[in-house]
Order: structure tokens, then sequence, then C-alpha cells
């Protein structure tokens, strides 16, 4: 999949447009948010080496996190889940994609591709993220020592405690 940026020529080619994720009717407790994130971090081998790479990883109800990948690239890290996903005949519908970067365009583009409806970081979306996540019907979730943030389609964050 690569970053999305590469051989474009503007950036009105990097904002194009993503298909909404198919119909899910996943809902996450508030709860199971730190709980993902959390899961994700115990299953970073590399991080605890190197303190230098990002991971991504599925999150699904109940079981906690069934996949993860780490990368020196953000980018690298979804595309490699996004391939284990795949050869796993992982339902995109029944989790999380679950992140240790920024949730960027690209990000949310990828995230659409592979067709999950939720995404959680630790990290902060940009505004293009935001508008886009909302466009494809993803649930755009931040969790950190801010709180927890809902930015798009809140009804899939059941009890929503927002700080």
């Amino acid at each position: 999949m690569g970053c999305g940026l590469c051989g474009i020529d503007s950036l009105a080619q990097a904002a194009r447009e993503v298909r909404a994720v198919p119909a899910s009717g996943l809902v996450l407790a508030a709860s199971e948010i730190a709980a993902a994130l959390d899961g994700l971090r115990t299953r970073q081998p590399l991080h605890d080496e190197t303190r230098a790479v990002h991971a991504a990883g599925f999150y699904v109800p109940g079981q906690g996190i069934v996949l993860a990948r780490e990368d020196v690239g953000r980018h690298n890290a979804l595309d490699k889940l996004a391939g284990a996903m795949a050869a796993a005949g992982t339902d995109p519908a029944s989790g999380a994609i679950v992140l240790t970067s920024r949730l960027s365009l690209e990000m949310v583009q990828k995230t659409a591709m592979i067709g999950a409806p939720l995404m959680l970081s630790v990290s902060q979306p940009t505004a293009h993220a935001v508008r886009l996540a909302e466009e494809a019907g993803i649930a755009l979730v931040t969790h950190n020592r801010h709180g927890t943030r809902i930015f798009t389609h809140h009804a899939r964050i059941g009890a929503a405690h927002v700080l």
C-alpha cells in the first residue's frame, strides 16, 4: 500500500475519495478502548528493544489484540497488519485497528481499504483525517493521558465517557 504520497503530483491526489466501510453493528465499550491500546503495547517486542518503532494491531472484543505488526514506519506497520489480516482471513468488521501513531489522512485511507469500522490511537488525528473518517463511516478514537476523545461516529462507542 505504501504511504499514499509517493508518486503523486498534487495534494488533491493524496486526498482521494475512499469507499465507506461496510455497515457493522460493532460497538466497543468505553473500557475496551484502553484495553485495546494496553494490549497492543504488550505486543511490541521491537519497541521494547529499540524505542523507535510503531505498531498496528487488530482488536476483537472478547479476544483482545489478535494480530499485531511493528515497523519503523507507521504506514508499513499498518500495511503489514493488513496483509496479516488478509492471510488469516480476519473479518475487518469484527474489530478495531489500533495504532501507536498519529492518525493521519493516509492511515484513515488504509483503514477504509481494509474495511475496519474503528480506529484507536494514543495520538491525535489531523483535521483531514477526521473529515475522511466521518465520510468513510469510521469511528476515530484517541485515548491517552489527557483522556478519551471520540472524534467521529460516537454511536460505535457504548457508554461513552469522553473527557
